[in-house]
């Protein structure tokens, strides 16, 4: 026997679902005929009257809304930039509050547009702030932190050895003081080593500012760290708030550092984190591509998610080194592009195949558009070229 496929009366299938009753009731009650009209061996029903006015006052209540939405797209779910205030300065700088506390502090701002993303922690102790942008935006910088406090700086913080994050550092060190409440005025004790704020980091950022600086003598080797460690975790207590600074091994170089605000919840990361483009892998100055996975991992288990109720856009608050504040979430997606090209150019490699084979088969590919960059300091071949090189380096 054969059937019609225009047929209506084909034979079920495995696949096939059984037609739902639809009755279709007009507004006096009766069903109406054509496309919908009552099958054989079906029955119309009659809404009454009572659930016919429910129907239109949802209706008209969706409507509403919807026409509320429209008019005032503001009020619906907005992304973290959104939530935090806002305000930009002549010099093109923008401030945003990321986390307030209100007037005992601690408060934490980001100060972006000065190199990288700067971070301000401000309460009755005085000012911490991380990363110091480019040297050309310092004052700048230092003018953007009195508009949010009078406080003086107290401490500088390096996440890293790249100019333009430690460019600043020697502008906004003489901005501040270590002269903390209840001590002696710097009037009446002079100090030279406490009458500038402190600039902390890792062992490795002296190293890397001092040779930079010996590469270029007509430039005076200014902003050194004033205290540098070489262990996992530094710490400090400053605003009622306790301060970790975690030392990353072999990630963007070999000497980056996470700045965990633990009560305010919100984490600098400094160029592990690139929210723009591919992390750059500094191989050249001890940076891995095993070694930034194993940080953003770390990372990820810091920060705190908003679960279960996801649509607070709160948890832990991420400063990357650029670009826009990110969550959790946003750090486990950027962590996962990374490791899905990483295992992409390892197996390439662990099948003999030459730097210029690898990058003609685009382990980026899927990625490039959001992440990649055809031209600039950083593209997506040296961002691929930069995993190669780890990869050998570390298999040799």
């Amino acid at each position: 026997m054969q059937f019609d496929p225009s047929s209506k009366d084909r034979p079920p299938t495995a696949f096939s679902r059984p037609t739902p009753e639809r009755p279709v009731v007009t507004q006096e009650g009766h069903s109406t005929t054509g496309a919908y009209a009552t099958l054989p061996g079906h029955r119309a029903v009659t809404l009454p009257p009572r659930d016919r006015l429910r129907r239109h006052l949802l209706a008209i209540a969706v409507a509403v809304c919807a026409a509320f939405f429209l008019i005032h797209p503001e009020a619906s779910v907005a992304p973290l930039e959104a939530q935090a205030s806002r305000s930009t300065s002549a010099d093109g700088l923008e401030v945003l509050e990321v986390a307030a506390a209100g007037a005992a502090g601690p408060n934490v701002f980001m100060i972006a547009g000065a190199g990288g993303n700067v971070a301000v922690q401000v309460g009755k102790d005085g000012v911490v702030v991380v990363d110091a942008g480019s040297a050309d935006n310092a004052p700048a910088v230092v003018a953007a932190i009195k508009k949010i406090t009078p406080q003086p700086i107290r401490y500088v913080i390096d996440t890293g050895p790249d100019a333009d994050h430690v460019g600043g550092n020697d502008v906004l060190s003489k901005a501040g003081n270590q002269f903390y409440p209840g001590t002696r005025s710097a009037a009446s004790r002079p100090d030279a080593l406490r009458s500038v704020a402190s600039i902390l980091a890792t062992e490795g950022v002296l190293r890397h500012m001092t040779t930079a600086g010996e590469s270029t003598p007509s430039r005076p080797l200014v902003g050194l760290p004033t205290e540098s460690f070489h262990f996992a975790k530094k710490f400090l207590y400053l605003n009622d708030e306790a301060i970790e600074v975690l030392h990353q091994p072999a990630a963007h170089t070999d000497s980056d550092v996470f700045v965990f605000f633990r009560r305010s919840d919100v984490v600098a990361a400094g160029d592990v984190l690139d929210a723009r483009r591919f992390p750059v892998i500094d191989v050249d100055r001890g940076g891995s591509i095993d070694g930034e996975i194993a940080a953003l991992n770390r990372l990820s288990e810091i920060a705190v998610a908003s679960v279960p109720i996801v649509s607070r856009e709160a948890g832990t608050i991420v400063i990357p080194g650029h670009g826009r504040l990110y969550d959790q979430f946003d750090v486990i997606e950027y962590r996962d592009m990374i490791t899905i090209i990483r295992d992409r150019v390892r197996e390439l490699v662990n099948a003999g195949r030459s730097l210029e084979q690898v990058k003609a088969a685009r382990p980026a590919l899927g990625y490039e558009g959001r992440y990649g960059n055809a031209g600039g300091d950083w593209t997506t071949e040296k961002f691929v070229e930069a995993v190669y090189r780890s990869l050998v380096k570390e298999k040799s």
